[in-house]
């Protein structure tokens, strides 16, 4: 019998790689040829665009994991200068060409168009309430090319998981930099080391792990204790039931082929 939440597991990390196909080289190419100053204006203009001509405090509240200002560097000058649909349109050409030249002669296999069509399946099936990037996307049309298709959506599935997993964060009183000092910790790295975290002003990055601190989620020392460790394994836990109901629409045999068949495309991507 499937263990549907290890499938569930797994299909997340799957869809991760995928879906993060839009941060690479490609599409960051295609959004400074399309006038964006540097790789975070094409960031939130790709991104952000499903949600429309938001204000900054929309968007960072949806992305949740950013730091106070970091959105209003790039928002609203982006939409200055592309629109939301031109930038939907730049994101999904640039993501499904970099996708097609990494799969190769997979990229035109008849499973591909098979896994297509059941990972769009589960991604349109997907609640969406209290996922307002996740409803974003989901109102786009879906590519009608496979290759574009499975990475629309995997980045469908991927927001759903990140809408979900904001939620439970919210529900824990964690914050996006506190989660950030949590991921640091749990990687095995000191929170003023990790990439994420080294643009903060020193004094706001020490008030967050001072907070953390008092709520006995970080030790004295800056170090990761049980306290820590069975907050963040709770948060990982719950954020994957919010997932699993993606999936729901899949069989046992549906989702180990959408394991199957997304495998050799994550790891080419």
């Amino acid at each position: 019998m499937t263990d549907r939440s290890a499938a569930v597991h797994r299909l997340s990390e799957l869809v991760e790689r995928i879906g993060t196909l839009a941060f690479s080289d490609g599409p960051t190419r295609a959004f400074l040829d399309r006038g964006m100053r540097n790789y975070w204006d094409g960031y939130f203009a790709g991104r952000a665009a499903p949600l429309g001509l938001t204000p900054p405090e929309v968007v960072h509240a949806v992305f949740y994991n950013f730091a106070e200002g970091e959105v209003a560097r790039h928002v609203p000058w982006v939409w200055d200068h592309i629109t939301p649909q031109e930038a939907i349109a730049v994101r999904e050409r640039a993501c499904a060409a970099t996708l097609r030249e990494r799969l190769g002669d997979l990229a035109d296999a008849p499973g591909t168009s098979r896994t297509a069509d059941l990972a769009t399946r589960a991604a349109l099936s997907a609640p969406s309430e209290g996922r307002p990037l996740f409803a974003g996307l989901r109102a786009l049309a879906v590519p009608a090319d496979p290759v574009a298709r499975v990475w629309h959506a995997a980045t469908l599935l991927r927001e759903h998981r990140g809408d979900g997993h904001n939620g439970v964060l919210v529900a824990h009183g964690i914050g996006g930099t506190e989660a950030h000092v949590l991921t640091a910790l749990a990687s095995g790295v000191r929170a003023e080391e990790f990439s994420r975290l080294q643009h903060l002003p020193p004094t706001r990055l020490e008030a967050t792990v001072e907070g953390l601190r008092a709520r006995g989620l970080v030790d004295v020392d800056g170090g990761f204790p049980a306290a820590g460790r069975d907050l963040r394994a709770r948060i990982e836990h719950l954020t994957e039931v919010a997932a699993a109901t993606a999936y729901e629409v899949l069989d046992d045999a549906e989702l180990d082929e959408l394991v199957t068949g997304l495998t050799p495309i994550a790891e080419r991507a």
